[in-house]
């Protein structure tokens, strides 16, 4: 446990992991609080395109934990990151919410309901037959190509598991034939990017998550150690599923601040 005591940098995921829905998980406040004591590196990384930062700084703020805008990069930062750099001042056709928005005109990337480059398809709650058909047409008509902010089909909430992007955007890949490319964990382009922010080396880093799936294999493909804890949606008699193993299992937070200090 000392080796995982003097990393210099921690990546940890949100949902399922410090938080479900606007509950609190045990151990987030106090784990916060140790990174801060020991002068540890650290970021909020997400799947979850419908927040901006601010947002979810203000979301941990009225949970009582008060983290600076710096500190979080969701799948939208990401996926506008991207698409900024395979092809600056490109347009596109969202579903989505803020977060995603917010992201894409920070980099200078506008909206285009006509004849857009990209159709990027994030969370939203406002997800419709009418904007499915319109990001078909699009794509088969006028030859747009298709990006996800991040391939999770379901996550964790305060009343359970909900639908994510892969599950919303899975009616369009069908109707159109067409893969969508997904830029999110477990993609390492996500990963190296949160390293490359923490100025860390990937050896110096952890990244704590409740995801096999996204957050433990973007580990492992990044070469950075791992904690699974089991406070979202894997649970310990799915891990033996995967070929590939984290280099630690807890049972939450809490557990992993037990071990820290």
């Amino acid at each position: 446990m000392n080796e995982l005591k003097n990393k210099t940098a921690f990546i940890s995921d949100m949902d399922g992991v410090i938080y479900h829905g606007n509950r609190l998980l045990p151990g987030t406040l106090e784990f916060v609080n140790w990174l801060n004591e020991h002068q540890k590196r650290f970021l909020f990384l997400t799947n979850s395109s419908e927040r901006t930062p601010r947002e979810l700084r203000e979301k941990l703020s009225r949970l009582g934990i008060d983290v600076a805008e710096e500190h979080f990069y969701t799948s939208a930062l990401a996926t506008a990151d991207f698409l900024s750099r395979q092809r600056p001042g490109c347009t596109v056709f969202v579903i989505g919410e803020a977060g995603l928005y917010n992201a894409l005109y920070e980099r200078g990337i506008s909206m285009n309901d006509n004849n857009p480059d990209y159709v990027v398809v994030g969370e939203t709650r406002t997800y419709s037959f009418e904007r499915i058909e319109k990001a078909v047409h699009l794509i088969n008509q006028k030859g747009a190509r298709l990006i996800g902010a991040n391939p999770d089909l379901t996550g964790p909430s305060e009343h359970g598991i909900v639908p994510a992007t892969g599950s919303l955007i899975a009616p369009i890949e069908l109707a159109t034939g067409t893969k969508a490319y997904f830029v999110g964990k477990p993609n390492p382009l996500m990963m190296r990017r949160a390293v490359k922010r923490l100025d860390a080396a990937s050896r110096e880093t952890v990244i704590i998550g409740d995801r096999m799936d996204t957050d433990i294999i973007a580990g492992v493909e990044a070469e950075v150690d791992t904690v699974l804890v089991l406070s979202g949606v894997t649970k310990i008699d799915d891990v033996q599923r995967f070929a590939y193993s984290p280099q630690y299992i807890m049972n939450g937070l809490d557990e992993l601040v037990t071990k820290l200090i």
